[in-house]
């Protein structure tokens, strides 16, 4: 609204100078492209991660297999003083040595990371492949939407800051033509600015 209101503040305005008429223009065609350019950009980039990220739930979902396992024995402990940052104490505590049936009917045995303390002997679910291998559980519709939803946001966002930069530069550059243009006015008006006797 304020660039519009700029505009039109600017058309008759007998104090008016090429770049405040300029500078207006570029604020409204800033402003409409973020409004119009950066939505749409979000849009289309969140509608395309959307079918990627619904084609990809679709394909883990049909090739990961949720099978039981059986505790074996606790995994030994982690080393007496565990790195902060990518380990800790009740992590160490939450591994196990299991064996389970894979979907192809393969026997396994290995280490898992188990949702709660477990003995030897529990029964628990795990998500494997094809191949019986341990794998993450499988990315659901809603994560995969909301994903999607935040990839467009954050684009929009890209596309809204770069036109918001890019004003500001050319804004900056006319201030300085601006200063310039006031620089060579001051050394035309010479050294006799403000004296007394100055045209007398």
């Amino acid at each position: 609204m304020r660039a519009i209101t700029g505009v039109w503040r600017w058309r008759h305005n007998p104090l008016r100078r090429p770049t405040d008429r300029l500078e207006a223009w570029v604020a409204l065609a800033a402003a409409l492209l973020i409004a119009v350019g950066a939505t749409t950009v979000g849009r289309l980039t969140g509608q395309t991660a959307d079918e990627a990220l619904q084609q990809a739930a679709r394909a883990q979902h049909q090739e990961r297999h949720l099978v039981w396992a059986t505790v074996d024995r606790l995994a030994s402990r982690a080393p007496l003083d565990p790195d902060p940052e990518t380990s800790s104490q009740r992590d160490a505590h939450r591994r196990a040595i299991a064996r389970w049936t894979a979907w192809d009917h393969s026997e396994h045995l290995g280490q898992i990371s188990t949702p709660r303390p477990v003995d030897p002997g529990d029964h628990l679910r795990i998500w494997t492949d094809g191949h019986g291998r341990v794998v993450p559980r499988p990315m659901d519709t809603s994560t995969a939407r909301t994903h999607a939803v935040l990839a467009g946001l954050g684009s929009a966002a890209a596309v809204g800051g770069l036109v918001e930069g890019g004003r500001r530069l050319l804004v900056w550059r006319l201030m300085v033509r601006r200063f310039r243009r006031w620089d060579r006015a001051w050394e035309r008006a010479g050294q006799d600015w403000g004296r007394a006797d100055a045209g007398g």
